[in-house]
């Protein structure tokens, strides 16, 4: 797939030249990608076709996705993703290796699905996404972070191995099998933006946001717990009954035991 700093590629050198030679590149016109390869940011290290595998059964791709891999290296990724039928779009800013990603989506018969653009990752613009993968490092990670939560609340952003910093995952799976470096998927789910005072009947819903987690209280003397966003999700438990619901910008509405209720956030 994409990158590594230089220090950190040889550990995976051995079993990324495996993964090089088990995808093949027909028609690859003379250009072969070196893994450890310098590049604008980073250097190329390609992701195991099992860790692409178990990241896209991960992020539950379906035909309605649309998949953005930010930085896209050899495209397997992307062509993975559009022959489970999603619409998967790669940004890369190493023209040679678009122009093998395309060479390899046409061979593969899915060139109409999985295209690929030369361009910086950083000035892209990837909003339409509903999943977003990434093999890049933790400061770079750190840089798009921003941007992947100011995102569409359910938007699944899956990483190979490196981290959001206090963001956690929301899931992770370390791949042993087929993988022998880079081998740890990480998911998590874009969060709703809840943060502040809520009017919930006729008491007051307080709730203080920290990425998916929530602190809070409903009314003077019900602390919330168990409380949490799985994207537009909202679950929590206040005076011993167990809300759940879905936010709809400054509106949330679910059950509680089996009634209905409703919020508007106030402030």
């Amino acid at each position: 797939m994409h990158v590594s700093r230089r220090s950190m590629v040889g550990a995976a050198l051995g079993a990324a030249l495996l993964g090089q030679r088990a995808w093949a590149q027909p028609g690859s016109a003379g250009y072969t990608p070196q893994v450890g390869q310098v590049g604008k940011d980073v250097v190329w290290v390609p992701t195991s076709q099992a860790l692409v595998n178990r990241m896209l059964d991960m992020a539950g791709l379906t035909p309605q996705d649309r998949l953005v891999d930010l930085g896209s290296g050899d495209g397997r990724l992307v062509i993975t993703a559009a022959k489970r039928g999603a619409i998967a779009r790669g940004i890369e800013y190493n023209p040679d290796m678009v122009a093998l990603s395309r060479r390899a989506a046409a061979a593969e018969g899915v060139a109409a699905r999985a295209t690929f653009e030369q361009a910086d990752i950083f000035e892209s613009n990837f909003s339409e996404a509903t999943v977003v993968t990434l093999f890049l490092l933790p400061n770079l990670n750190m840089r798009l972070r921003p941007t992947l939560l100011n995102m569409p609340a359910g938007t699944r952003v899956l990483s190979n191995s490196f981290t959001m910093e206090d963001w956690q995952p929301d899931d992770s799976f370390n791949v042993v099998e087929g993988c022998s470096g880079y081998c740890n998927a990480l998911k998590w789910v874009v969060p709703a933006k809840v943060g502040g005072t809520w009017q919930l009947g006729d008491q007051r819903l307080t709730l203080m946001q920290r990425f998916q987690r929530l602190e809070g209280s409903l009314g003077s003397d019900a602390p919330l717990l168990d409380a949490r966003l799985d994207g537009p999700q909202i679950r929590f438990t206040a005076g011993g009954r167990a809300y759940t619901g879905q936010v709809a910008g400054r509106a949330m509405r679910g059950t509680v035991d089996g009634a209905a209720w409703t919020a508007t956030q106030v402030s």
